[in-house]
């Protein structure tokens, strides 16, 4: 429990940091080569995420009675929070003019990235309830997409007309909800047993439908080669971390 507790407070602190960047004007994201950077982020932590999902968490999940429903139950969740409930924003760069016309646009996307955000803790949480191993690799996974995580949800705020002690109101509020979920997933009886599969889902839609897709947003070869180097990382770590 201390475990998946404690890697999850460092994933949070990933996500204060990219807020940081644009309320700190220290990493403005529009700028041509920060974007290719935050860009190459999400592209290689979309390619480890996806590669966790697919060949650790899936697996496991797949073992429980009612994994795979469970499966789908986190992927639909991100998307009706995300696509459904909230207006819809990006993990990179956010430039929407929407996001000019009224302070609701912030509020809406934190709520979005509410319960993601607290999903991410059950994931990790419930890595480290499988096993070391699964639970380093989901806090790498997981880590990977904080600092961009922050950006966007910190651009949104800016954007919308919030001022800076709100803004990072908002982003400690997510990162909160990651400690949370990590917190309470050893207590609550269906969140530990079927956490690491509702993660499953969630981190399959969040690689899969927003971070991979925002890394092919860049022209050339590089950005989306990212993703594959995502994919390698992976298979390194996993090499190197013991079974």
């Amino acid at each position: 429990m201390m475990k998946g507790l404690g890697y999850s407070a460092l994933s949070a602190i990933g996500v204060v940091v990219g807020g940081l960047l644009i309320v700190m004007h220290t990493g403005d994201p529009h700028h041509p080569r920060r974007r290719k950077v935050l860009a190459s982020l999400i592209g290689f932590g979309g390619g480890f995420m996806l590669s966790v999902a697919m060949l650790e968490m899936l697996p496991a999940s797949f073992e429980l009675n009612g994994g795979p429903i469970a499966v789908l139950i986190g992927y639909l969740l991100v998307h009706l929070t995300q696509h459904m409930l909230t207006p819809h924003f990006h993990f990179g760069e956010e430039t929407h003019p929407e996001a000019m016309v009224s302070r609701n646009i912030g509020v809406w996307a934190l709520v979005g990235l509410l319960p993601h955000s607290f999903l991410d803790g059950v994931a990790i949480s419930s890595g480290f309830l499988t096993s070391d191993r699964l639970g380093m690799l989901t806090f790498g996974a997981i880590v990977l997409h904080k600092v961009p995580e922050g950006v966007s949800l910190a651009s949104v705020m800016v954007a919308s007309g919030n001022d800076s002690r709100t803004t990072l109101s908002a982003v400690s509020g997510i990162a909160f909800a990651t400690v949370l979920g990590a917190l309470v997933t050893p207590a609550v009886a269906v969140l530990s047993e079927y956490g690491l599969a509702l993660s499953a889902g969630v981190t399959i839609y969040v690689a899969a439908s927003n971070l991979i897709p925002e890394s092919q947003h860049e022209r050339g070869l590089m950005i989306p080669g990212c993703v594959f180097l995502g994919v390698l990382a992976f298979y390194l770590a996993r090499l190197l971390l013991p079974v």
